[in-house]
């Protein structure tokens, strides 16, 4: 069977120079390479400090959501009163090993109705607080802890529920303890001795 000629058309002439050929005739797109090397630069950037932050999130060197801090009062017009029916918590918040004990100690040797069986001692989560502070849970409870920082020197007192335990009595009625967290101001090591 013989071949019948193809007419030309203005498909098929074509300037010099252009390698498209058939329906594959869009222009190859040219990739700037500056252009490239700027977002990749961005991404690269964005992605470290997502990174960092969330780092930060995971092992808590930032809380996305913070409680407020206890507010030290001193009410005018509260007496302070020694309650032995109170059980007090002693937490020894600084690096010093046994200072809970020693203020522990300090509490059932003033005599005035505590024993070891109502005084406790551990340590605190942290070993960076400041101040020493007295911690009590309900506002009926501040004159039992103005008295105990008084005792002890004088401390400032907060109100707190964070070092509250966990049981409550079985009979409804809220637990009567305060806290004592020791500070830096308490510790005898020689950093934070007073000087001579």
């Amino acid at each position: 069977m013989p071949r019948t000629p193809i007419s030309r058309d203005r498909f098929d002439d074509l300037p010099e120079g252009i390698d498209r050929v058939g329906a594959h005739r869009a222009e190859n797109p040219r990739m700037r390479g500056w252009l490239v090397l700027t977002w990749a630069i961005i991404a690269t950037v964005v992605l470290t400090v997502v990174g960092i932050f969330g780092s930060m999130i995971v092992s808590g060197r930032i809380d996305l959501f913070p409680t407020s801090a206890p507010t030290v009062s001193q009410s005018p017009g509260i007496e302070p009163v020694i309650d032995a029916s109170y059980t007090v918590l002693v937490l020894n918040a600084t690096g010093e090993s046994g200072l809970g004990n020693v203020v522990r100690d300090e509490i059932i040797a003033a005599n005035v109705g505590w024993t070891g069986d109502t005084v406790l001692a551990a340590n605190a989560a942290s070993t960076d607080f400041e101040q020493t502070t007295v911690f009590y849970p309900y506002p009926e409870d501040e004159a039992a802890a103005l008295g105990l920082a008084e005792l002890l020197g004088d401390v400032p007192v907060a109100q707190s529920e964070a070092y509250l335990q966990v049981e409550q009595p079985e009979d409804g009625s809220q637990i009567r303890q305060l806290t004592v967290v020791i500070g830096a101001d308490r510790a005898t090591t020689e950093e934070n001795a007073p000087a001579s």
